[in-house]
């Protein structure tokens, strides 16, 4: 599947940053798509928005910067890299989450790689001057819908998952989320005052058929590639948008009659997550389900640190990032795990520029960094190397140059 997918919506005007940025309207939003520039004889260029954010994420960026660049220049791929601020960051240097200048040069790449956003310090801004607005922005203006987080156990790691042995091994599921619909996105929401005088908080769980249909057939494309089973996470026993989904869903499985389809209400899929994983080959569901299965998800490998991801739209870049948070409690103290977002990376290159061969050489560097038993604190166990972050970065960029074709 490349970056950009098939649709023709389009965004209505809106004011991103009341009173601060100019308003960010349908004409600025030309469709970009993957561009090879001119380089030197021989290789491809590609335009690489950096977007560090918070916390950790300046730490893991600069080292899967430096594993990108590595394993591109080794396939004959020349990048250009654009590094702006966002989140916090942004906030402290121009007083906004996601400045203009920032936006327009994250649609004007070719894909995005994001660190991470958020922290202690922010969090008693109004709603639209706290950091994760700005991941709310890019992944609507952007209209990047639907959202893929893998969860391997790798055989490597098979003993940090805090799930017994014979439940974790062997796990390798995909997450196809929707990422720009829901109860994030729907209307009305808000906060007032109702006619007892008492405040009232309230949002709505929207989706239409079309936005249903598409990240549906993301998620029977992506079984097809993998082993042909999808299961749709829904709460259609309650919730009036789940049974739309479901309706939906079930209709265009005729349409791929290769794929088994199968239905599991998300209250069960949490549980069955935990006891039974392995049942799972492709998961696809709602933007709030999404959120939290796949942090569950997480778990079970070992570390949120060790989960990439990848959003991508119809048309325009891709964005790419670690589903890890800002982790403000280690930042600056080289104790992050960056393998996250240089696998984030390798889904850069494979999804978001149709890269595959320096995809797969950074994901063998990683496997064979992990063969080696480096391993950071998070995913750390007796008999291994404990490094950090930057020295992470160094061992597989080591395995990068070496070539090594490592085993899953």
């Amino acid at each position: 599947m490349a970056a950009a997918l098939q649709t023709n919506t389009r965004l209505k005007p809106i004011n991103v940053f009341p009173g601060k940025c100019r308003s960010l309207t349908d004409h600025s939003r030309v469709p970009c798509r993957v561009r090879c520039a001119a380089a030197s004889p021989g290789k491809k260029r590609f335009n690489i928005a950096l977007l560090p954010g918070d916390g950790i994420g300046p730490e893991v960026i600069s080292v899967a910067k430096n594993v990108l660049q590595q394993a591109g220049s080794l396939e004959g791929l020349e990048f250009n890299f654009q590094e702006m601020p966002v989140g916090g960051a942004a906030l402290d240097l121009v007083g906004v989450p996601l400045p203009e200048e920032s936006f327009e040069a994250a649609k004007q790449s070719d894909a995005i790689l994001l660190g991470a956003i958020g922290g202690y310090k922010w969090d008693n801004n109004e709603k639209h001057l706290r950091p994760e607005m700005a991941l709310f922005y890019l992944r609507r203006d952007l209209k990047v819908f639907a959202n893929l987080r893998p969860a391997t156990v790798l055989p490597q790691l098979v003993d940090a998952s805090t799930l017994k042995r014979e439940v974790a091994e062997g796990v390798d599921m995909m997450i196809v989320r929707e990422l720009t619909g829901g109860i994030y996105f729907g209307e009305p929401r808000g906060i007032k005052t109702n006619e007892n005088g008492e405040e009232v908080g309230f949002n709505t769980e929207f989706y239409a058929a079309h936005e249903i249909d598409r990240i549906a057939r993301v998620a029977f494309e992506t079984a097809r590639k993998r082993r042909g089973k999808l299961c749709s996470v829904d709460k259609a026993n309650v919730l009036d948008a789940s049974i739309l989904w479901r309706k939906r869903v079930t209709a265009l499985a005729s349409e791929y009659p290769d794929v088994e389809l199968t239905h599991m209400y998300v209250d069960n899929a949490a549980m069955q997550l935990i006891r039974d994983p392995k049942q799972f080959d492709t998961i696809v569901t709602n933007n709030i389900f999404g959120d939290i299965l796949s942090d569950e998800a997480s778990m079970i490998t070992g570390s949120i640190g060790m989960l990439p991801s990848a959003s991508l739209g119809v048309s325009g870049p891709g964005l790419f990032e670690p589903i890890h948070g800002s982790a403000p409690d280690i930042a600056g103290q080289d104790k992050a795990n960056p393998l996250a977002t240089i696998l984030s990376a390798a889904m850069l290159l494979k999804y978001g520029l149709g890269e595959e061969k320096a995809a797969r050489r950074i994901e063998d560097a990683v496997l064979d960094t992990l063969n080696k038993g480096f391993r950071t604190g998070d995913i750390y166990s007796p008999g291994n190397k404990l490094v950090g972050c930057k020295e992470m970065g160094e061992e597989v960029l080591k395995s990068v140059d070496s070539k090594v074709a490592a085993t899953v």
